[in-house]
Parts: structure tokens; C-alpha cells; sequence
């Protein structure tokens, strides 16, 4: 076990997702481009709430799911996010903090346009899943919402690129970034979305170079990142600028760069992929569990596929099972 108070604190937007399911032809009445987020205005948002069918609302968010991960494992998580004072942010308080981590929100008044984030999932019958996303206040993330002492006081920083779009949310995360380092903690960031790779992909690229610890992308992502038709060119490009990196490319499993050595993991079975939302996230909660945790990078990439085996095989991007449990029943946890 770790000596800090957190094994992982992570920063991102606090949404409370509203998933339900849908076919193709929805997607493309709706120019829903499947299997990526978009982002929304409240009309689009009630919409597609309107025309589709039964839903289910469930605190998530892509950082948020990861740290829950870790804690589901038996991590010590902080997270920091932006909520509103209405229905939406109660659901999304009382929710994180019922997985065991400790939430540094707090809530502002909120109004017409300022209310707490929902995403909006639609689940096709493969499983594949498209986010339309309304941030609402999380669009006013500031440097003045860090947790200073909450982030000097964990192990990994855990940032998320959906996050990143904002003049202000992007200086909040070179502060945060700048605090870990001065505490000798380390830093690690999610792409996210292969759209939020171009809409900010110099910036990202600059930021990694300038100190992110361990990277996570999947394979869109990394390819679009670094502009190359292939996921090996990417690949070695990826090592070149960052000591750490975990590359997942969903049934072909996972690559983690480190130390100039590449280690394949294999997916984790699972006898039906329900759902794929929170797949990537509750990837990098196993993987970052177990790095906080000092196993070897092939053992937390094991962990990872664990993790998100397990969250795909219902709906709904926060564990059903404790995932520490799970571990210890197949050796990866003493």
C-alpha cells in the first residue's frame, strides 16, 4: 500500500449520464456519429431525450468512472469536479461518494444556462456507445476549483481530456500539473476522444511533452494525435515523448510502453458485450491501481482489461462487481 492519502486523485467533469438504447438509423436522424462524443445545447439534449426510449440516469463522467474503478479495487481516490447546486448535482455527489471517494465539489447557484453536466448515451445493439454531452458549469472549471492540498496529497494526478476545452480549464490543468510535480507526485492524462484530440492537438502534444508521467489513449486516438495512418507508427512516436504510455485497442487488447520495451495484454473474456461506455476509463482505473500499488506494468495492464471486461458486460460505466474481489479471485491481487 501506498504511503500518501491518495492512491489517484482525478480532475474532470462531473456528468450524470442518462444511457439508453437505440439503433443505427437513430444515430443518423440525429447526426449522432456513433461510437464519439459530441457536444450539445440543452435543446438538443431534450431532443434526443424526447425520441428515444426508456432511460437510465447513473453518476459518470470519464475521469470520474476511472477513479471509481480504482476505488472499487481498494484504492484511496480523491476526485475534483465542477457541479450545480440542482437535482442533477445531488445525484452526482451522492453517487461518487457511495463508491468511497472523497468528492472536493463544491456546488455554485445554478441557473438556466449553469446547470450540472448530462450525457446523454445511446447504446446500438453491438454495444457501441454515442455520447452527446451537455457541460454545462463544468465549461467554468477554473484554477480557483483545484484542490491543492487534495492533489499534493496523491500518488498519480489523473486529468481528463474532455476537460481540456475551455482557455480556463486548460490553465487549471497546468496548475494542477504544477502542484503534482512540486509534491515529486506524478501526472497522467486520458485523450479521451479522438474529436477532442483534434480540436486541441498541438496544445496536447505540448502539454505531454512538457511532463505528463503516463499517458492512456486508444487507438483512434493516438493515431489521430500524432497525424498517422497506422497504430505502430503512432506507437513508437507515443515513446518517444512520454515514459509511460497504455494504448488500447479495444478486442486486439493493450500495448504499454515503458523503458523502450512494448508488452502486449490480452483482452479479458467476457460472454456478452452489453455495453462498451466507461470501457477505457475503467481501464485506466486497473492500470493505474496497480501502479500506485507496485505491480509490474504487465500485472496492472491485466488488472486494467479486468476492470474493463467487467464494465462492459452491463450498462452503465461504474462497477457492479468490487473489482479488488475480482483480482484476488483470479491471482492478480494478493
Amino acid at each position: 500500500m501506498t504511503s500518501s492519502r491518495y492512491d489517484v486523485v482525478g480532475i474532470g467533469n462531473a456528468i450524470v449520464d442518462i444511457i439508453g438504447r437505440c439503433d443505427d438509423a437513430f444515430l443518423a436522424r440525429h447526426d449522432a456519429p456513433k461510437g464519439h462524443m459530441r457536444l450539445v445545447d440543452p435543446a438538443t439534449l431534450m431532443t434526443l431525450y424526447n425520441a428515444m426510449g426508456p432511460a437510465v440516469e447513473i453518476s459518470g463522467g470519464s475521469a470520474a468512472n476511472t477513479i471509481a474503478g480504482v476505488a472499487s479495487f481498494g484504492g484511496k481516490t480523491g476526485f475534483i469536479g465542477k457541479i450545480a447546486n440542482d437535482e442533477f448535482g445531488r445525484i452526482f455527489s451522492h453517487d461518487i461518494r457511495g463508491q468511497g471517494v472523497t468528492f472536493a465539489g463544491k456546488p455554485v447557484e445554478a441557473s438556466a444556462d449553469k446547470t450540472t453536466s448530462r450525457s446523454l448515451i445511446l447504446v446500438t445493439p453491438d454495444g457501441e456507445r454515442t455520447m452527446n454531452t451537455y457541460l454545462g458549469v463544468s465549461t467554468d472549471f477554473l484554477p480557483s476549483d483545484l484542490d491543492e492540498e487534495m492533489i499534493a496529497a496523491g500518488d498519480y494526478l489523473y486529468l481528463e481530456g474532455y476537460l481540456f476545452d475551455g482557455p480556463q480549464a486548460k490553465a487549471a490543468f497546468r496548475s494542477a500539473a504544477g502542484i503534482a510535480r512540486k509534491a515529486n507526485k506524478k501526472v497522467a492524462l486520458t485523450l479521451s476522444d479522438s474529436f477532442c484530440v483534434d480540436r486541441h492537438r498541438d496544445e496536447f502534444l505540448d502539454f505531454i511533452r512538457s511532463g505528463v508521467d503516463v499517458l492512456f489513449a486508444n487507438e483512434s486516438e493516438i493515431t489521430s494525435l500524432y497525424q498517422t495512418s497506422t497504430f505502430d507508427a503512432a506507437a513508437a512516436a507515443c515513446a518517444k515523448d512520454v515514459p509511460l504510455a497504455a494504448l488500447t485497442r479495444s478486442a486486439k487488447g493493450s500495448l504499454i510502453l515503458a523503458d523502450g520495451k512494448a508488452t502486449s495484454v490480452a483482452v479479458q473474456p467476457v460472454a456478452k458485450v452489453v455495453d462498451t461506455t466507461g470501457a477505457g476509463d475503467l481501464y485506466a482505473g486497473g492500470f493505474l491501481y496497480g501502479l500506485a500499488h507496485g505491480t509490474s506494468y504487465e500485472t496492472a495492464g491485466r488488472l486494467a482489461s479486468l476492470a474493463a471486461a467487467e464494465i462492459i458486460s452491463h450498462i452503465g460505466a461504474r462497477p457492479e462487481g468490487n473489482l479488488g474481489v475480482l483480482a484476488k479471485r483470479q491471482g492478480l491481487l494478493g
